[in-house]
């Protein structure tokens, strides 16, 4: 059976679903949750394309035959072993456009006594389906705030009354110089759009997804442009808490880290900071200074979040003073004033 991308959401919540693309396609970007078993390996699959534009679609497919069939009992072993202790045998398979890799591993394992069934149009479906989920949310509502001003926790309590997204979550990053650290690694950025695809998928489109205020790339990602362009022309509710709050918290935060990854987050905005405050921010590192080294870098930081701030269409930006640092009470206060504000 083959399952347009609506079946398809409803069916994976219940079967596993197996992707037969190479190694290097699902390392690259995958469904979440879903099984590597590749038809072909990275060097297997660049030969047989090659064949297929010189020699042409037969020449291709009879050395894909002579690569595979070898590994054909492999592939269903591989299977028996992710379908272990499963009760129903039923799966989905697919490929990157939904034709002969996705069709003839389907063709395989029903053979083998399984229930395959393929995706319509493949990963290639998935991803365009993904991307169009940030333009089908009714609004979105920006968290605005300098460095350290707890955002992220003030979206944890605001997540108990409205639909929220830590981006940063999906990112493996904080966002600044400093949001490597204590992070796993970053998936690529195709890997972080299906990751945060697959949480907006749950969502209420009728109903507001707050978010917290990011640049076009978090660390290494990138924002989906359709994503992006919507939260730079969306109301910004900006929590200004009080600079020295904000230095206790990044104290907090960063202190108990190895230095040698503090100076190298330092070294990053070397230029941004000049070397004179660049030199100070490294001797008070050295003297384990860290509240000297947190307001060195925001004195760069804050600078550069008004910066991009003065960008915005200026009706849309609604400033809430704080004198707390509890991130709880602070989503009170922005939450009141949100609601204030859609009257």
């Amino acid at each position: 059976m083959i399952l347009s991308i609506s079946e398809f959401f409803e069916a994976r919540k219940y079967y596993p679903v197996i992707d037969v693309r190479t190694p290097a396609e699902f390392q690259n970007g995958h469904i979440p949750g879903a099984l590597n078993i590749p038809l072909l390996s990275n060097e297997e699959r660049v030969e047989v394309g090659t064949l297929y534009k010189n020699r042409g679609k037969e020449t291709a497919f009879l050395r894909a035959l002579e690569l595979t069939g070898p590994k054909m009992a492999d592939y269903v072993r591989q299977l028996q072993t992710i379908m272990k202790g499963r009760s129903n045998g039923k799966i989905i398979v697919h490929c990157w456009r939904g034709g002969m890799r996705s069709a003839s591993m389907a063709w395989l394992f029903n053979t083998a006594g399984f229930e395959a069934d393929t995706l319509e149009k493949g990963y290639k479906a998935y991803r365009n389906h993904v991307l169009s989920l940030f333009d089908d949310a009714n609004k979105i509502i920006v968290l605005g705030g300098y460095t350290g001003s707890g955002k992220t926790e003030i979206l944890k309590y605001i997540n108990q009354r409205f639909q929220t997204s830590d981006l940063e979550k999906f990112a493996h990053h904080k966002g600044s110089a400093f949001g490597f650290i204590g992070e796993s690694s970053q998936p690529s950025t195709e890997q972080f759009e299906n990751d945060l695809g697959d949480e907006w998928i749950g969502f209420d489109t009728e109903q507001p997804v707050w978010v917290e205020d990011e640049s076009r790339t978090i660390g290494k990602v990138y924002l989906p442009d359709n994503l992006y362009s919507r939260m730079r022309n969306s109301p910004v509710l900006f929590i200004d808490v009080p600079k020295e709050i904000r230095i206790k918290r990044l104290v907090q935060d960063y202190a108990g880290y190895d230095k040698s990854l503090l100076k190298i987050a330092i070294d990053k905005i070397l230029v941004r900071l000049g070397g004179q405050n660049h030199k100070a921010a490294i001797e008070a590192l050295d003297r384990d200074d860290f509240e000297s080294v947190a307001d060195i870098t925001l004195s760069y930081y804050d600078k550069a979040y008004l910066h991009g701030l003065s960008k915005r269409d200026q009706s849309k930006v609604h400033r809430i003073s704080v004198d707390s640092g509890d991130a709880e009470e602070n989503a009170k206060v922005v939450m009141e004033n949100y609601l204030k504000m859609s009257k």
